[in-house]
């Protein structure tokens, strides 16, 4: 299956002192899931606002490295332009519009097409997945509550027609039985709609029950990546990501002062 997305030896670089991103390369496969895991300032929020244009925002800047999207050079675009291309990034912390109602957050997801008959299609396909959002159609964003926004800024996104979506922390703040909703419909997605998902994600057991690749991050690199079954049945991604202790070493958490974890992915 051909690369959707490739990125080649990526360095970033924020406010011309710090290096963030150090050499980072991955694929994503058309019509796949693909989990991008790592640990609280891994440089994973970072690497997909290289990808969806938005560094300048945040004075970070691509140094070194390239970035395609099918077959075309990404590196230095605008994120509108990107967005027209096919690609949409829903970014952490949901980021609706609270002012505006959830026809109109939808709405500004429609933004490239010109169709009215087909943004209703795209709106009515949205309700399938979504059906509280028909409910809260006039309602105010920001009065919605957490899932319910999580699932607003999927829709819009899904309404810019994107042929890769980008995931940052979708479970973020849910409720797990709301987690759980959200994922099954992130892959009904992909199924229904061959629409590709890069997703990072805290909750390493949910990604990796949803996708068939991932890559984990570590200070600013890949130290490791391969298919899920790879993934989850290697000890670093268990000890670090699932929570599963070798038990023939007989570690005790009690005291937590004198744990002293085995070095971080051995080879």
């Amino acid at each position: 299956m051909p690369s959707l997305l490739e990125v080649n030896n990526l360095e970033v670089l924020y406010n011309n002192i710090i290096l963030v991103l150090k050499g980072l390369s991955l694929k994503v496969k058309k019509g796949t899931i693909v989990a991008l895991l790592g640990s609280n300032g891994a440089g994973k929020s970072t690497t997909l606002k290289a990808i969806s244009g938005f560094l300048p925002l945040e004075d970070g800047e691509i140094t070194d490295g390239n970035i395609e999207y099918q077959g075309e050079a990404l590196t230095g675009l605008a994120p509108h332009h990107i967005v027209k291309k096919g690609l949409f990034q829903v970014m952490e912390g949901r980021r609706v519009f609270e002012d505006l109602t959830v026809e109109e957050n939808l709405i500004c997801g429609a933004y490239t097409q010109k169709s009215r008959a087909q943004i209703q299609r795209d709106l009515d396909k949205c309700f399938e997945y979504f059906p509280i959002l028909k409910q809260r159609y006039k309602r105010l964003a920001g009065y919605l509550s957490g899932g319910e926004q999580q699932m607003l800024v999927i829709s819009r996104a899904m309404l810019a027609k994107p042929t890769l979506m980008m995931l940052d922390e979708p479970s973020m703040g849910l409720a797990p039985m709301l987690v759980e909703e959200i994922f099954e419909i992130i892959q009904k997605i992909n199924e229904n709609e061959g629409t590709a998902i890069l997703l990072v994600e805290q909750n390493a057991q949910m990604a990796l029950g949803i996708s068939s690749y991932g890559y984990i991050m570590e200070n600013g690199r890949i130290v490791l990546d391969g298919s899920v079954d790879l993934l989850l049945n290697d000890r670093d991604v268990q000890e670090f990501y699932l929570g599963m202790g070798d038990n023939s070493e007989n570690v005790s958490y009690r005291n937590v002062k004198h744990y002293k974890r085995r070095k971080r992915w051995l080879s």
